[in-house]
């Protein structure tokens, strides 16, 4: 493999691989002996340092590691604070509708509602500080509750959830006769 591919290709492979890559495998993949795969690496670093990158190689053990160099951690932490946006898929909204009118409301309710496996949908919502774990239910195997957040109130503009828009018997009855032809249909495929 030419030099300047081989560097691109261990350059992938640790930038992907985020954790320490063992020299061993590098050389591997680019077909090398691990000698050769060595000098290859030290170029790479040197190089980094002379053109004054953002990111260093550094070597642990038989292993090397694309990283961070210590002077940009303060750019890094500008980064880490400023607000995350989020964007809320028809699933995670619609999980998130179940646990605002239904709270508090364990995981297994949810999924009878949506017909649907909810494990990702309220991982992301807790992950968004839109809902929160408000308890246990008092029931075989102590299933967590949820319910909403303060931060779910200001980012859909309502003080109380007495705000949320009411629904009505034949709405609710519409969404059931939906959820289960939905689930009707994915048993059928």
């Amino acid at each position: 493999m030419e030099r300047k591919k081989a560097e691109a290709v261990m350059e992938a492979v640790l930038f992907t691989m985020g954790d320490s890559v063992e020299i061993a495998r590098l050389a591997e993949t680019i077909e090398e002996d691990v000698k050769k795969t060595k000098e290859i690496l030290e170029d790479m670093k040197q190089r980094y340092e002379k053109e004054n990158r953002g990111i260093t190689l550094i070597e642990l053990e038989e292993s090397v590691q694309l990283c961070t160099k210590p002077q940009m951690y303060e750019y890094l932490v500008k980064v880490a604070k400023t607000p995350k946006k989020f964007v809320l898929t028809d699933t995670l909204l619609e999980t998130l509708s179940i646990i605002a009118y239904k709270q508090p409301v364990t995981r297994l309710e949810i999924e009878k509602i949506r017909g649907v496996s909810c494990d990702h949908a309220v991982n992301r919502l807790l992950e968004f500080n839109l809902i929160t774990e408000v308890g246990r239910l008092d029931a075989p195997g102590r299933p967590l509750l949820f319910g909403t957040t303060e931060e779910f109130l200001r980012s859909f503009g309502v003080k109380s959830l007495d705000e949320l828009p009411e629904l009505n018997a034949v709405q609710m009855e519409e969404f059931m006769q939906q959820a289960e032809a939905e689930v009707q249909l994915a048993l059928d495929i």
